[in-house]
C-alpha cells in the first residue's frame, strides 16, 4: 500500500500596512505551500516581497490567491465582475506576486481563488472561465488548487491546465461536498480536536463528516489551514505532527 500523502496549505501575507492578520513567519515553519495574497483582499507590495523571501528561504512553495476587488470586505463579499475585466485582474495579481518571488530566487507555482470568489467558481461556470482566462494570460500552465468537481477545475482541466483538489480541515461542509456558508451556524470548525481528526480522516480515508452527520467522500492532494482563525499557528503544528505521526507523507504537490 503507497504512502498517504498530502500539501498542507495556508493564507498568507493577509495584511495591509501597518495591519497584519496572519503570522507568516511561524505558519511557513509549518506548511508546503503559501497562498500569498496579492493585494485585491489583502497584502501590499511590502508584504508580498517579505512572504515570497521568507518562503523561499524555507523551501515553501508560492501560490497566488487572487480575490475579487475588495480590500474593504476582505474578499468575503459576493460581487459581480465582468468576464474580461476579472480575467484582466486575476492576471494582474499573479504578475504582481510573480515579481516578488522571481526576486527571492522561485516563481508563483500555482493559482487559487480567495473567499467570495472561491465560492463562486464551484458553480459558476462564467465566473471560472475568467478565473482561467487570467491564468493563461500569466501563464500557460500554471496549476490551479480548487474544490474537487467545481466548475474552476473543470474549466481549467479543459484549458489543459494541471488542477489540484483541495479540501479544509477546519470548514464545515454540506451533504454535496461542498462548503457550508460562513455566514451558516457551524460553518467555521473552532474545536482544535475536531480539526485534527478531520484532517487525518480527510488526508488517509479521504472521507469527512458533514454538518448534517452524513460521510461523504474529500478526495484531495492539499489540505487547508486558515491562518487568520484564532490559535492558528499551534492548531497547523497539531495537524501536521498528527498527520506524520500516523504516516502521512507532508509534501508539495508535484
Amino acid at each position: 500500500m503507497s504512502t498517504p500523502t498530502i500539501d498542507l496549505n495556508a493564507d498568507l501575507g493577509e495584511g495591509f500596512g501597518r495591519w497584519h492578520l496572519t503570522d507568516d513567519d511561524a505558519l511557513l515553519s509549518v506548511v508546503t505551500s503559501a497562498n500569498v495574497a496579492c493585494g485585491f483582499h489583502a497584502g501590499d507590495p511590502a508584504t508580498m516581497r517579505r512572504v515570497c523571501e521568507r518562503a523561499a528561504e524555507r523551501g515553501v512553495r508560492i501560490g497566488a490567491q487572487v480575490s475579487y476587488r475588495d480590500l474593504a470586505g476582505f474578499g468575503r463579499r459576493a460581487m459581480d465582475v465582468p468576464a474580461a475585466e476579472l480575467a484582466a485582474e486575476v492576471a494582474y495579481q499573479i504578475g504582481a506576486l510573480e515579481v516578488f518571488a522571481r526576486a527571492a530566487g522561485t516563481r508563483v507555482a500555482y493559482v487559487k481563488p480567495h473567499g467570495a470568489l472561491y465560492n463562486r467558481v464551484v458553480h459558476d461556470e462564467v465566473q471560472a472561465g475568467a478565473v482561467v482566462e487570467g491564468v493563461l494570460l500569466a501563464h500557460d500552465a500554471m496549476p490551479v488548487l480548487g474544490l474537487p468537481g467545481s466548475r474552476l477545475l473543470e474549466a481549467a482541466a479543459g484549458a489543459g491546465l494541471p488542477v489540484v483538489t483541495e479540501a479544509f480541515a477546519d470548514r464545515a461542509y454540506t451533504d454535496e461536498g461542498t462548503l457550508v456558508p460562513r455566514g451558516a451556524e457551524g460553518a467555521v470548525i473552532t474545536d482544535g480536536d475536531a480539526v485534527v481528526e478531520r484532517s487525518l480522516g480527510m488526508a488517509r480515508a479521504g472521507t469527512v463528516t458533514s454538518l448534517s452527520g452524513r460521510g461523504i467522500a474529500v478526495r484531495a492532494r492539499s489540505l487547508c489551514l486558515h491562518g487568520d482563525t484564532p490559535g492558528a499557528v499551534d492548531l497547523a503544528r497539531r495537524v501536521r505532527s498528527c498527520l506524520e505521526s500516523a504516516g502521512v507523507r507532508v509534501a508539495a504537490f508535484a
